[in-house]
């Protein structure tokens, strides 16, 4: 029998790079240290069976480090080998809002430190890259708006009442339930849909979980961003705004609108230039910040489990 690691093997990991503003300006990054490897790292860890990136990372920081932190932007994916194959690490961009660390078995030492200082005490290639990468200033570090576009809601043809009323199918019901469950990672402090039923539905465990209500968007639905863009679009900008806190508005529309919304702020996919649409799949996500030529723009096909997470 081969005791040696399977090459093809992924294993799944996710971290974050937490940062503070400082008083004085400029910012800190949290830096861990591992007795266990003795290393100095960022914090990240394996997913769990069943889970997201996303969830796992924000799991993963608060484990090690005991911090409260609000998910910004997705940084890089780092991979290496490791004993079981090949590791392969998402991060994503954190700012720290709260808690206390304390040592602990993964973690027994934390240091706030410029961000070339902890890049330096850095043990890591890879880790010093996502340090880097915090620093862009391309785009901002902290998204604004979330885009999401309804779950499923069954056929058209085989609903008898008004298409505006048509509802989640069971299988939209889980998409909600999953997004209910991640975003608020995001710290939403709006949550807002277009005046469709599926629309509504699909943020509505969302808004519960939050204690918010569901606000109407009329300039986003379909056919009322397709009748006047100009008044979609002008809503779009004012969401996007800069915050002087980390949060998010959410919200929900259709598939005529999400897609054309980002071309109008410029998004493109694949980089492919023209007018090739975004995706924008049931269920689906946008994570956004800034402006046009100054946009962060994030897309989750949906929520579901890793597919290299532990089965």
């Amino acid at each position: 029998m081969s005791t040696l690691a399977d090459p093809a093997r992924t294993v799944a990991a996710a971290g974050g790079v937490v940062w503070r503003p400082c008083v004085e300006g400029g910012l800190e990054v949290a830096v861990a240290h591992r007795p266990r490897y003795d290393d100095w790292s960022l914090p990240k860890g394996k997913l769990d069976r069943g889970e997201h990136a996303l969830p796992a990372a924000v799991r993963e920081v608060r484990e090690e480090t005991g911090l409260e932190v609000v998910v910004g932007r997705r940084s890089i994916r780092t991979r290496y080998p490791v004993a079981e194959g090949l590791k392969r690490v998402d991060y994503w961009v954190m700012q720290a809002v709260g808690g206390v660390f304390e040592p602990n078995d993964e973690v027994d030492e934390l240091r706030w430190l410029p961000p070339a200082d902890a890049a330096a005490l850095c043990s890591h290639e890879h880790d010093r890259a996502v340090v880097a990468d915090l620093l862009r200033d391309d785009v901002p570090r902290m998204p604004t708006l979330l885009l999401v576009r309804h779950g499923h809601a069954g056929s058209r043809r085989d609903w008898d009442g008004p298409d505006d009323l048509r509802p989640l199918d069971g299988r939209g019901r889980s998409e909600a339930a999953r997004l209910a469950e991640v975003l608020p990672a995001f710290a939403p402090t709006a949550v807002m849909s277009a005046r469709r039923t599926r629309c509504e539905e699909t943020v509505a465990p969302l808004a519960e979980r939050l204690g918010l209500p569901v606000q109407p968007l009329d300039e986003l639905g379909e056919e009322e961003f397709a009748a006047d863009p100009q008044a979609g679009l002008a809503v779009v900008e004012r969401l996007l705004a800069p915050r002087p806190a980390p949060g998010v508005t959410v919200v929900c529309s259709q598939g005529g609108a999400v897609p054309s919304v980002l071309l109008s702020l410029g998004v493109r996919w694949e980089g492919v230039s023209g007018r090739l649409y975004p995706p924008a799949a049931k269920g689906s996500v946008w994570v956004l910040g800034g402006r046009p030529g100054a946009l962060s723009a994030d897309y989750f096909r949906d929520v579901d489990a890793d597919p290299d997470a532990p089965q």
